[in-house]
């Protein structure tokens, strides 16, 4: 059921462009609801039917693209993702009186396991802040160049994990970071999170350690003219998939039994905090967190940890 190129329906564009104009959605927000709605609008073909006429659509052609998605083998996740998205169109549909009811009524999101985040305790936390000496000099960056100096990337990547671990960034918060905001004198770093919100995350006193020694070498990696704080062996800002390496092998030399991604070590801020007495709402407030829901997650964790620990200690468990 691919979504081919064609002409988006009025409904459609109308849709998009809300969600642009009026409610500040990013390009890549809005580009994910573009394409789950015109999945759907495929389907809808097939069956001669289609949103150009969105009162024609009924409850029935909604199950019917979510039976054609489990049989493709999507996941639970993505076909709540697409639901949601159909829910949404929907909703704007019926406030510019385009529907009378709505099709997605009364339809949940499939059934999903309950996956809690992966993260370290705070002994392997440490151990992987620690873990930036012996490296091996890396692979050339170009066919001209000489290989990436080895306590360039040490600093590099010690900076970049203590940044995500000690103020609980997110790794596109990090990577987005521009170097001249910076200085080891920083007390916080203002960073754009989801949904465009700024706010101040604060610095610890080894994040600004890390942090000056980082910026010492950078030069030594950065191409001319790059305003990446963080930069790859070619010069040029670090993405994603370089960051996921960076930490799977800060991982590996630190001797853990498995990697965690950039993401967990987010996780861990969080979790250790609250382990540590903080409260919720200070929490929320440093992870850049919305809802106070989202946060929550993380007492759950916290709990599971601690029943955990008491079956196996308790001599009054039967664990």
């Amino acid at each position: 059921m691919k979504s081919e190129e064609k002409p988006v329906p009025e409904a459609v564009d109308m849709f998009l462009a809300h969600l642009e104009l009026e409610k500040g959605c990013s390009p890549a927000t809005v580009a994910a609801y573009g394409k789950d709605v015109m999945q759907f609008e495929t389907l809808l073909a097939g069956r001669n039917a289609g949103l150009a006429e969105p009162a024609a659509v009924t409850r029935r052609h909604v199950q019917s693209f979510l039976a054609e998605l489990h049989r493709q083998g999507v996941s639970k996740t993505s076909m709540g993702r697409k639901l949601s998205s159909l829910r949404s169109f929907f909703r704007f549909c019926a406030r510019m009186r385009l529907i009378r009811t709505l099709p997605t009524e009364g339809l949940g999101n499939p059934k999903t396991e309950k996956r809690h985040p992966d993260m370290l305790n705070v002994d392997q936390a440490f151990a992987l802040l620690d873990a930036g000496s012996g490296r091996k000099p890396a692979g050339p960056p170009g066919p001209a160049a000489s290989p990436a100096p080895a306590p360039a990337l040490d600093a590099r990547d010690l900076c970049l994990a203590e940044l995500l671990y000690g103020s609980g960034l997110r790794v596109s918060e990090a990577l987005s970071l521009d170097a001249w905001r910076l200085s080891a004198e920083s007390e916080a770093v203002r960073v754009l999170g989801k949904g465009g919100k700024e706010r101040l995350a604060p610095l610890t006193d080894t994040a600004r350690e890390r942090l000056g020694l980082w910026l010492e070498r950078r030069g030594e990696l950065a191409a001319p003219g790059e305003r990446a704080l963080f930069v790859g062996v070619r010069g040029r800002r670090l993405n994603r998939r370089e960051a996921q390496r960076v930490i799977a092998d800060l991982c590996r030399r630190a001797g853990l039994p498995e990697a965690v991604s950039p993401h967990g070590l987010r996780h861990s801020f969080a979790t250790h905090l609250l382990q540590a007495g903080a409260d919720l709402r200070s929490v929320q407030e440093l992870l850049g967190h919305s809802r106070l829901s989202t946060t929550q997650r993380y007492t759950h964790l916290n709990l599971a940890h601690l029943l955990a620990v008491y079956d196996k200690a308790h001599p009054k468990s039967e664990g």
